[in-house]
């Protein structure tokens, strides 16, 4: 195993008062947790004060409210975990990574959807029914593209999953991640049951093995984000529950299982089964890279 894989250690002669109530995988979730919570209502206030979630407020003004209450709390937290709790540098969002894995990253996302978008409309589900070149994009990318890419790859992947797998090795790690990303969408607008179960399964497991084959949450990023607005902005599909507004104007017809519903191709098993063809390709590398990590009792 790669002596990177492991972003970080507890420091061998920390006392052990230390080692459990600070350093330890448990510990450091709820630091992390507590953080984020306390971070979004200290923005979620300013947001209000500033006058910009009121209905009145313009649709830009509402996409930079979300776009604050989405970003800010969790990069402070990951910050703040990282370098004064773990004491290291940040890694795994190094400002260099961005052309690499950023990019490699976006561009993945965007043919991944589009090929889901293409099975769907070669099996006569996706039909386009015209264009809207006014339509107002950039909510849509600052909140599903930016908002939702940059935030949720910092928790379920950059704590969740890094963290858990330092203790419980990678396979939990992947279990435990997909499973919480699932939950987290089961309240959006349309979600069923299923719904929820393919975003563990497409999403969950894809991204957190992404992260496992790159160590880069640039990738998972650029993934996430672009997934997001090529849905919505461009296909003018539901992006998780979610109404949007599409440069082509489109709708769906058929089975809930080919067309994904209210909640958008996202719940389509044919998104299913594109991911899981580019999870398994991405679990092969990690194997054979030797990215699996191991539960710390056998390291």
């Amino acid at each position: 195993m790669p002596a990177s894989t492991v972003a970080f250690s507890t420091p061998p002669d920390s006392p052990r008062w230390l080692r459990w109530l600070v350093f330890s995988p448990a510990a450091r979730i709820l630091f992390f947790a507590a953080m984020l919570l306390g971070f979004g209502f200290l923005v979620e206030t300013l947001v209000v004060a500033w006058g910009w979630a009121i209905p009145s407020a313009g649709p830009l003004q509402h996409a930079l409210a979300t776009l604050s209450i989405q970003l800010l709390p969790a990069l402070a937290a990951y910050l703040i975990l990282v370098k004064l709790i773990e004491q290291r540098r940040v890694s795994e969002l190094s400002p260099r990574d961005i052309p690499r894995f950023g990019a490699a990253g976006l561009l993945i996302g965007a043919v991944l959807f589009s090929l889901v978008v293409a099975v769907l409309w070669l099996a006569g589900s996706y039909h386009v029914t015209g264009t809207d070149p006014q339509v107002n994009w950039l909510p849509g990318v600052l909140v599903a593209g930016i908002g939702a890419g940059i935030g949720e790859e910092i928790v379920v992947r950059g704590v969740l999953f890094r963290i858990v797998e330092e203790g419980l090795g990678s396979w939990w790690a992947l279990v435990i991640s997909a499973l919480f990303f699932g939950a987290a969408h089961i309240f959006n607008p349309g979600a069923t049951p299923w719904s929820s179960a393919a975003i563990a399964i497409e999403a969950g497991v894809l991204l957190a093995l992404l992260y496992a084959v790159t160590r880069s949450l640039w990738a998972c990023i650029g993934l996430h984000a672009a997934w997001n607005i090529m849905q919505g902005t461009v296909y003018g599909i539901p992006v998780s529950g979610g109404k949007v507004n599409g440069w082509l104007v489109s709708q769906r017809t058929g089975p809930d299982w080919l067309s994904g519903g209210a909640f958008g191709a996202e719940a389509s098993v044919v998104a299913l089964l594109v991911c899981l063809l580019l999870s398994l390709a991405l679990l092969i590398v990690a194997r054979r890279r030797g990215s699996i990590v191991p539960p710390c009792w056998r390291r």
